[in-house]
């Protein structure tokens, strides 16, 4: 256990980009028994950010500087370009302390085992930001099959599709396989994430895996197909070419199938400045966005029940994290579970690579 009762845990935040501003700085900031003390970005622009935001924030140019003074601290967030999670994840517990790092934990299972491994040995904390497990859609389904509505799930479709017909460029959707970037390693991971917490392990994967937008240079349209050793089967898909979006879920049961449109509100909420407790109605979407539960039904014709969906809870995610260093709680994600998703995204490169299924 971490910190002393009363005594907020102290965080420092490594990165400053889409993740760190607009994810993980508001919500460490929001959460009851943590501070951010500490934001790591070299960049001029984004520490005057930081500190227009949070005014007592401390600032470090580098992930060194903010190790050089790991006893004044009592977890360390990473959430810089995908490629340096490792190293700075294995610093960090190397010098002593517990560790979120953002998705995908690293580029391949091993190494999120190895650092899972060190984290044990050195009796720390490690823990992955797969924040997407308190969307409101998700947590609505995953109601919906706990209440036995859907009967036994046969089949689970999920969609993060958008229209980028354009690449905006930077390490995300760099060609270069050291950067990790590319949509399904970045999406990819939030759905393979999903799909294994709903129906546990899988056992065989089929992806196809395509660059369609000119100038690209990592995928931008990705298909995976799993099996579940529970016998259900997953399709899940990412894109930036939809011009045509699909349904965000779509689970059918042996006795009814549950439709949903749209995405969590949250994520739009942190982009424009909303912050989690400044509003009684966070992670709230109206009623004309609930999705539908029936049989033999169309839902873009009103078929089905509309079912109230559940807030999107992302606060719950560091409120678990603090709750895990100061009492033992359970660890919200752990390597481990991110290490069997990671297993599945390999398979899936593989498998739109030669063209085969990869059995696991």
């Amino acid at each position: 256990m971490t910190g002393t009762t009363g005594t907020p845990l102290r965080v420092g935040l490594v990165g400053y980009g889409l993740a760190g501003s607009v994810f993980h700085a508001p919500l460490i900031a929001a959460t009851e028994g943590l501070t951010l003390d500490t934001v790591v970005t070299s960049n001029p622009e984004r520490q005057a950010q930081a500190r227009a935001e949070f005014t007592d924030v401390r600032m470090a140019a580098t992930p060194d500087e903010l190790l050089a003074r790991a006893d004044e601290l009592d977890l360390i967030v990473i959430a810089s370009p995908n490629k340096t999670h490792v190293p700075l994840a294995t610093a960090a517990l190397k010098a002593g302390l517990p560790v979120v790092v953002d998705k995908p934990i690293a580029g391949t299972a091993a190494e999120a085992r190895d650092l899972a491994a060190l984290a044990e040995e050195r009796g720390l904390l490690l823990s992955v930001f797969q924040n997407r497990r308190w969307d409101n859609d998700f947590l609505t389904l995953r109601k919906l099959i706990a209440d036995g509505e859907l009967g036994d799930v046969w089949r689970f479709e999920s969609r993060f599709e958008r229209w980028r017909p354009q690449p905006k460029g930077g390490w995300r959707e760099s060609g270069d396989p050291a950067e990790i970037g590319g949509l399904l390693y970045d999406l990819g991971s939030h759905l393979v994430d999903q799909a294994l917490v709903l129906f546990g392990r899988a056992t065989s994967v089929y992806a196809e895996s395509d660059i369609r937008r000119a100038g690209a240079r990592t995928d931008d349209d990705t298909f995976i197909a799993l099996t579940h050793e529970s016998g259900v089967r997953s399709h899940l898909y990412v894109s930036a070419t939809a011009a045509q979006l699909g349904p965000r879920l779509r689970a059918l049961g042996s006795r009814a199938g549950f439709v949903k449109y749209g995405l969590d509100p949250q994520e739009a909420a942190l982009r424009e400045g909303s912050r989690p407790g400044s509003t009684p109605d966070w992670g709230t979407e109206p009623e004309s966005l609930w999705g539908r539960v029936g049989a033999g039904e169309s839902p873009v014709t009103g078929g089905g029940r509309p079912v109230p969906t559940l807030p999107g809870d992302y606060p719950a995610y560091y409120a678990a994290v603090a709750a895990a260093l100061r009492e033992g709680a359970p660890n919200p994600v752990t390597a481990l579970e991110a290490a069997a998703a990671l297993d599945v995204l390999e398979a899936a490169r593989r498998s739109a690579r030669d063209a085969v299924v990869v059995t696991l």
